[in-house]
């Protein structure tokens, strides 16, 4: 097999490791292309090449991440990952570890964890990555990496929900979720949402964003039923698709670009968050991006018209 062969073999695990390190689909593409470099000027072949490339985009991914949170702190509004369409990555043994790892709760979590932990938690908890390959790719100690697993782990395990849907409950909900939103039913969306459910919308200071977060099942729905029939007049239209392994749904102006993603979380058999992103920058990979400022300009004429 050549070395572009064992390359593209390994590509969607190397994608999933490094997406999930630094929660941003570019990023994680820009890491897999370096390791590919990395890899194509190695004078010898590795004994294990699924080890090499695998120490290498994580190793990458760090330095990324390390520079990323810089950014990060200076990020305008609540920062979301970039939404994710697929996992390129499948592996039945470890189905539901990849799952729960990429969702926007997940993803999120990692956050609050330093850069080696989160790469370390990641190969170990995510992976199932052996911790002599887990010290050989991060350049610590087994010893050290097992304290940093647990370290990991506690943050992980404090931030987790304590009731977990199922995924035919979640598309269920989901279902009737945006049954409600096309009608504008207060009440109906009302009946779906958590009485502390939050929506949250990320722009970057990009787009037209909530100034601060929605608290609130009748708040919530109240404005999501007055805010999709406008757009809905200007031919705003959505198509229920999976995010980041979450239910969810692309939005996208009369030319079918996109104008932002919307992704439910579904805990206990209500939706307990709903996280909008719209900032163009993170939504290059899922198609061409709509306009979200003519758009704005486009509703608030159409609503003065309608007086």
């Amino acid at each position: 097999m050549s070395k572009v062969e064992e390359f593209e073999e390994l590509r969607p695990l190397l994608f999933s490791i490094a997406y999930r390190i630094l929660g941003s689909v570019s990023e994680a593409e820009d890491a897999v292309q370096e390791t590919w470099l990395r890899f194509d000027d190695s004078a010898t072949r590795p004994t294990s090449t699924k080890a090499f490339l695998s120490a290498a985009v994580t190793r990458v991914s760090i330095d990324v991440l390390r520079s990323a949170r810089v950014r990060r702190e200076e990020y305008v509004g609540p920062w979301f990952p970039e939404p994710l369409l697929s996992d390129p990555y499948q592996d039945p043994a470890r189905s539901v570890e990849l799952a729960d790892s990429v969702s926007m709760a997940a993803l999120l979590l990692l956050e609050r964890l330093s850069p080696l932990e989160r790469a370390v938690f990641v190969l170990r908890e995510v992976f199932g990555f052996g911790f002599d390959e887990v010290a050989a790719a991060v350049g610590r100690s087994e010893a050290a990496c097992r304290q940093l697993v647990v370290r990991a782990r506690r943050h992980m395990e404090a931030g987790r929900p304590r009731f977990a849907a199922d995924r035919r409950e979640r598309q269920e909900l989901a279902t009737r979720f945006f049954d409600a939103l096309k009608d504008g039913d207060v009440g109906g969306l009302q009946d779906l949402l958590a009485a502390d459910v939050q929506l949250v919308g990320d722009g970057g200071g990009k787009a037209p964003q909530l100034a601060r977060a929605i608290i609130g099942a009748e708040n919530v729905a109240r404005l999501l039923a007055s805010v999709f029939p406008r757009l809905a007049r200007i031919d705003v239209t959505f198509e229920p698709h999976e995010l980041n392994g979450q239910p969810g749904a692309i939005f996208r102006d009369r030319d079918g670009r996109v104008l932002h993603t919307l992704a439910l979380d579904v805990l206990d058999g209500q939706i307990q968050t709903i996280r909008s992103v719209i900032n163009p920058d993170k939504l290059g990979h899922v198609g061409p991006v709509a306009d979200a400022w003519a758009i704005d300009r486009e509703v608030k004429q159409a609503r003065r018209q309608s007086k």
